[in-house]
């Protein structure tokens, strides 16, 4: 069966490459780094195989390929990800019924994220737009007419601001082939699998090796970005973004008011291989219902590895040096700077003088808090 092992060879020979790239990255790791480094290849390992052995064109399917097992792209530990392929000539139907989370967004982009580029956005809403019907019921049918080609692709983002809200159901499928069987399975099948497989494995380290470079690490280091349309076409997105290097003796206090404009708004630390870090079980993001606002309607969010004893504290977990990123989304007006965030980094023996209202949490409350955190995640079910 020489077209097997052809494709397992090449398989093979794409986890020795990512194995090279993930011991080399860009940058100068360290030791909790490099640990998670070896965890970002197992799960961009586990989502290359996801994604090559449930493409199926004629019968698509929504998987979850981003979640805190397989984490990719600065994914937001707010959001559940759902994607299918779709192709040109196709007509499809999402349906669906809308649950309680904060937004549901679509959009359909006519390729994936490459170390290249970024691929167009074809169409791009949220459901706001749909015919929701009082049963929280919705459909939607697309097809040609929005130019799908082979390897369009449609990215379904279910986002909560609080993470107790109940999700919602979706489904795909392609009208124009109901009801014809898939066919049999064929070694020359699994054989082009596992080399698509290949194909994504070293591409998606590549590309989100190359993406913040373009986005983030241009920007002077502890500052965040005037918030503006997220790059990709987004739906009702405003981002704004940055990177940070901090010592041990230093916090970094981001300031940003409440936006009464954005049911959803958030910030979260990633890390330098541009992917979210542990948001499960510790307090390394925060959307607006879990932060405490001040009474002059701010946020303050203090940033450090050491506990400064605060109910918004965004903790560093071991990493020095990484990104951060505030989102609103669901808009109902564009963002100017007066939304954005302002940023001051201090000694963190000076946290509490900084801070011009009272946000100490006991380390039970603190405990608490985090209980939640894996209630909340526990609650999706879906890895």
């Amino acid at each position: 069966m020489p077209e097997i092992s052809q494709g397992l060879a090449a398989f093979r020979e794409a986890v020795a490459e990512a194995e090279k790239l993930i011991a080399n990255p860009p940058f100068d790791a360290t030791d909790v780094e490099m640990a998670e480094g070896w965890d970002y290849l197992a799960g961009s390992i586990r989502s290359a195989i996801q994604a090559a052995f449930d493409y199926d064109l004629e019968h698509p399917v929504l998987v979850n390929p981003t979640h805190q097992y397989s984490r990719q792209g600065l994914d937001n530990p707010d959001t559940i990800y759902f994607h299918a392929y779709l192709t040109e000539g196709g007509s499809y139907l999402v349906s669906g019924k809308r649950g309680t989370t904060t937004d549901l967004s679509f959009q359909i982009m006519d390729g994936t994220y490459s170390s290249d580029g970024a691929p167009n956005t074809l169409a791009a809403f949220d459901d706001r737009e749909l015919d929701v019907q009082e049963d929280g019921t919705f459909e939607w049918r697309f097809g040609p007419e929005l130019g799908l080609k082979k390897g369009s692709n449609l990215i379904i983002r279910e986002v909560s601001n609080d993470w107790t809200e109940e999700r919602g159901t979706l489904r795909i499928q392609r009208l124009d082939t109901a009801g014809v069987p898939r066919g049999p399975f064929s070694t020359e099948t699994s054989a082009k699998r596992f080399a698509t497989a290949a194909k994504l494995l070293t591409g998606r380290i590549q590309t989100w090796f190359t993406f913040p470079e373009w986005f983030t690490y241009k920007e002077p280091v502890n500052t965040l970005t005037v918030p503006k349309s997220t790059p990709g076409g987004l739906a009702s997105q405003f981002s704004s973004i940055g990177h940070y290097s901090l010592e041990d003796d230093q916090a970094m206090i981001v300031t940003v008011p409440v936006c009464d404009a954005a049911p959803y708004q958030a910030i979260q630390i990633g890390s330098r291989w541009y992917v979210s870090t542990d948001y499960e079980h510790h307090q390394t993001s925060l959307t607006a219902a879990q932060s405490v606002a001040d009474p002059d309607g701010k946020f303050r969010y203090v940033i450090s590895e050491r506990n400064p004893g605060v109910a918004n504290w965004l903790e560093l977990c071991g990493h020095p040096q990484g990104v951060t990123m505030l989102r609103w989304q669901r808009l109902a007006r564009d963002l100017t700077a007066e939304d954005g965030p302002t940023v001051e980094v201090v000694p963190f023996s000076e946290v509490q003088r900084r801070l011009p209202y009272d946000q100490q949490i006991t380390p039970d409350q603190y405990t608490a808090r985090i209980e939640a955190r894996q209630v909340g995640i526990a609650r999706r079910m879906i890895s």
